[in-house]
């Protein structure tokens, strides 16, 4: 006979079972509503490849995220830059402005090192214009100015190349604590424990990837901005020594004009 509802002894709808403790019952609800967390957050997938691995990286990814947009703007940006000073060399006119002043028309060095776009011939054009003040410093402040320009953003993609895989180890360890979080609960599933464990290895594989990408520019803008700081260098040197060979020359002239 069926008892009716509110009668001793009838259970009541939502009360634990007969033999099961109220501390099992707190004990398991905790972990239950875990697990179909866990579960609702792995089954919740957009489609897009991009999209779901970085879901699966945790909130490390978003740093990350910035820092690879950071990278790709720096890197383009400066390869822009020097595909700009391949196009603005000007090998030929430089040649011009050294027989200029070889066979001491200074003047005209001056007029044909006016105005470019190159940066060897920039910094020549300072120095003959500022030659009878102080030759050298002329030189050395222009050339420090071209190589300021060379070398703009390499300190930005050193950082990068350091800092990536850093937060890629940092993605890495906040998984794998996410991971040891879930151990020792039966209720959970080994696809909560991986959940971690993909986190970690998702935020490392990008930000080795980040590193890599930035490392090679940045070693072949270093050795660009070395290679312009040798021609600086030289052009330097060169206008120096044929300059002071005219005045000798010319003082020797007029030695023996008088």
């Amino acid at each position: 006979m069926t008892s009716p509802a509110g009668a001793p002894g009838a259970p009541v709808a939502g009360s634990p079972a007969p033999g099961t403790s109220v501390a099992a019952t707190l004990s398991a609800s905790p972990s239950a509503s875990a697990a179909a967390a866990a579960g609702a957050k792995t089954e919740a997938s957009t489609g897009n490849f991009l999209i779901d691995n970085f879901n699966k990286g945790g909130p490390i990814m978003w740093p990350i995220l910035i820092v690879s947009i950071v990278a790709v703007t720096v890197v383009l940006e400066r390869v822009f830059w020097w595909l700009g000073r391949w196009f603005r060399r000007d090998p030929k006119r430089i040649e011009k402005v050294f027989t200029a002043i070889e066979v001491g028309d200074v003047a005209e060095a001056s007029r044909l090192s006016r105005d470019s776009r190159d940066p060897v011939l920039r910094m020549m054009w300072n120095g003959l214009n500022h030659q009878h003040a102080s030759l050298q410093g002329a030189l050395q402040v222009a050339a420090g100015i071209e190589i300021k320009r060379a070398g703009r953003f390499l300190v930005v993609m050193d950082t990068l190349v350091t800092l990536a895989p850093l937060l890629g180890l940092l993605g890495t360890i906040t998984g794998l604590i996410r991971s040891f979080s879930f151990l020792g609960n039966e209720e959970l599933a080994v696809q909560a424990v991986t959940g971690g464990i993909a986190e970690a290895l998702i935020a490392t594989a990008c930000g080795l990837g980040i590193a890599i990408f930035a490392l090679i520019p940045f070693n072949f803008f270093t050795s660009r901005v070395s290679n312009l700081e040798f021609e600086l260098q030289t052009a330097a040197t060169n206008l120096e020594v044929m300059l002071e060979a005219n005045a000798k020359t010319k003082g020797a002239a007029e030695t023996v004009a008088r």
